[in-house]
C-alpha cells in the first residue's frame, strides 16, 4: 500500500521560513474537526528550522534542517497515548485526536523529537499532521511543500519497495537513527547538519611573499588508515568533510612537488579550520 513520506534536503534549505509561515497561516485560528484544533498564535513550532554553524574564520558554513513530527511507524507517542488518542492512518500519517487527547500531556513528553506541543488553553497535545485534511480533499502535497521555493521539501506517496529505492538512490537518512522509530520523514544531505570537517589553507613563500598553493595533496588518516584525500584549490583552500563529530585524533599530511611535506595532528570535536599551513622548499 502507498504511504506518505516527506523528503527534506538540508542542502537546499535557506531558512526562508515559508514552510513555517504556511503552517501558521493554515492552522492558527482554524479548526479542522477530526484532525486538529486550532494552533496557538504563539509558542508552537510545528515546523521548526534548526541551524548549525560549522568552522571558524574564513572557513565557515551554515546549514538548516527543518524538523517536524516524523510520522514514525513505531511512534512513541502512540504507545504513550490512552484510549486511541494517537493513531497512525493506513497512509502512514500520525494524527492526534483533539478530543480523545484532552489532558494527555504525556503524549508531549513521549516524543523524542520534541515535535509535539502542549496547547495550554485547550489542554491538548498538538503536532503537524502532514496537512492530512488537505490531502484527503485531493491536494497533491502539504502546504509547506507547495510554498518551498528551493524544493527543500518534497512529499511522495509510494509503497515500501519504492520508498526503499528512493532512499538508496538519494542516500536518505533518518534524523535520529539511534531512536529506531522508523520515521516517514527522510533527510538528504544531512551530513551538512550533523557531520564535521577539517579545513585549512596551503601556502608557500616565494621571494619573501606568501602565496596560496594550488594542487597540494592533502591526506587525512585515522589510526594509520587513509580516510580521504583532496587537492587544494586556486586559493590554497581544502576541506575534508562528512567526518563524525567528536571522532578524536587524526593525522593530516600536506605535500606538493618540490616542497617538504607537513604533518599536523588534529583532534576533531566540531569542525575545525587549521588556518595557514606553510610549505617550505625541499632540501
Amino acid at each position: 500500500m502507498s504511504k506518505w513520506n516527506l523528503i527534506v534536503d538540508v542542502a537546499e534549505c535557506t531558512n526562508c521560513q515559508l514552510c513555517t509561515l504556511a503552517i501558521q497561516d493554515e492552522h492558527v485560528g482554524n479548526e479542522f474537526p477530526g484532525y486538529a484544533a486550532e494552533m496557538p498564535k504563539h509558542g508552537h513550532h510545528w515546523i521548526d528550522i534548526k541551524r548549525r554553524e560549522r568552522g571558524q574564520g574564513t572557513m565557515v558554513d551554515v546549514a538548516y534542517a527543518p524538523t517536524m513530527c516524523q510520522h514514525c511507524d513505531d511512534a512513541p507517542c502512540i504507545a504513550a497515548a490512552h484510549d486511541g488518542a494517537v493513531a497512525k492512518r493506513p497512509d502512514g500519517i500520525v494524527v492526534i485526536d483533539p478530543d480523545k487527547a484532552k489532558g494527555q500531556k504525556q503524549i508531549v513528553d513521549a516524543c523524542p523529537y520534541d515535535a509535539v506541543f502542549w496547547n495550554e488553553d485547550l489542554d491538548i497535545p498538538q503536532h503537524w499532521f502532514f496537512d492530512a485534511h488537505l490531502l484527503d480533499t485531493g491536494w497533491a502535497a502539504p502546504r509547506c511543500v507547495n510554498v518551498c521555493p528551493t524544493s527543500a521539501l518534497r512529499a511522495i506517496k509510494v509503497d515500501a519497495a519504492q520508498m526503499q529505492k528512493v532512499a538508496e538512490d538519494e542516500d536518505l537518512e533518518a534524523l535520529r537513527p539511534d531512536l529506531n522509530t522508523k520515521p516517514r520523514v527522510h533527510y538528504k544531505n544531512l551530513w551538512r547538519f550533523n557531520r564535521s570537517f577539517v579545513a585549512g589553507t596551503v601556502s608557500v613563500e616565494r621571494d619573501g611573499i606568501a602565496e596560496c598553493l594550488e594542487g597540494a595533496r592533502v591526506v587525512l588518516r585515522k589510526d594509520g588508515t587513509e580516510i580521504d584525500s583532496v587537492q587544494s584549490d586556486g586559493y590554497g583552500d581544502f576541506k575534508i568533510d562528512r567526518l563524525e563529530t567528536d571522532s578524536g585524533k587524526y593525522t593530516l599530511e600536506v605535500s606538493a612537488g618540490g616542497y617538504a611535506a607537513v604533518t599536523r595532528e588534529v583532534q576533531l570535536g566540531e569542525s575545525i579550520n587549521l588556518g595557514d599551513i606553510r610549505l617550505s622548499a625541499a632540501g
